[in-house]
């Protein structure tokens, strides 16, 4: 019997759609976010990545796992695409999911978990890129942006590991996670599968040396490979 050596998702949806159509979607697929710890045994662990050309409508994606314990580099899969969503805040997963789809079904190998760059629930309809991914595949991923989508937060400490609860209306939809002593925090929020406490003990884990976690530095290098080739 052949061995299936690719990630497929578990469902599918048209990605052809109007702006209005898209933010329907979105609520509608919120509701199947899983928001506590659906995960096993964490032996490898994937970071995404998405790169525009400043010069064409070309996007390239970039999927690389990475063992969770030593963090190398187990597998790296790239793809080209063309955009065909425009450029919407908080609609980004219809633009940059249909290459990262590309670039998973490259893979030989599957991991236990991603983590993406960028937000999960901490999104305007709890429905950012990290949770949609989780959602089609049904896989556990984990938000974890540089920059804040929404949602208000106390600073937290300036120690590594110090974190404040991120809040929309009284909400708790992430956290304000300080990875580094004296650098600046990333937002981690939960994506599907993985409660935001294992989210953020996870990017903590993954960050042992910078403030990003391995995952998406290194999603950023080949991704940023694939753009100059």
């Amino acid at each position: 019997m052949a061995v299936q050596r690719f990630m497929e998702p578990i469902f599918t949806h048209d990605w052809d759609l109007s702006e209005a159509e898209a933010l329907t979607l979105q609520q509608q697929l919120a509701s199947r976010v899983v928001k506590e710890d659906q995960l096993g045994n964490v032996q490898l662990v994937a970071g995404v990545d998405v790169a525009y050309d400043k010069h064409s409508d070309k996007l390239f994606a970039a999927v690389v796992i990475l063992d969770a314990h030593t963090l190398c580099i187990v597998e790296t899969a790239t793809a080209e695409d063309v955009a065909r969503f425009p450029y919407v805040p908080g609609l980004f997963s219809f633009r940059e999911l249909p290459p990262i789809a590309k670039a998973l079904a490259k893979l030989d190998q599957t991991p236990d978990m991603i983590v993406c760059d960028g937000q999960g629930i901490a999104h305007p309809r709890r429905f950012g890129l990290a949770c949609h991914l989780g959602v089609l595949y049904d896989i556990p991923t984990i938000g974890c942006g540089k920059t804040r989508l929404i949602g208000e937060a106390e600073t937290p400490d300036i120690k590594r590991g110090a974190h404040a609860p991120l809040l929309d209306n009284d909400e708790v939809i992430g956290a304000v996670l300080r990875t580094q002593d004296n650098v600046n925090p990333v937002y981690v929020s939960i994506g599907h599968r993985v409660s935001l406490q294992t989210a953020s003990e996870w990017v903590l884990t993954l960050s042992p040396k910078y403030r990003l976690p391995e995952t998406t530095r290194m999603a950023d290098q080949a991704v940023r490979k694939s753009l100059k080739a």
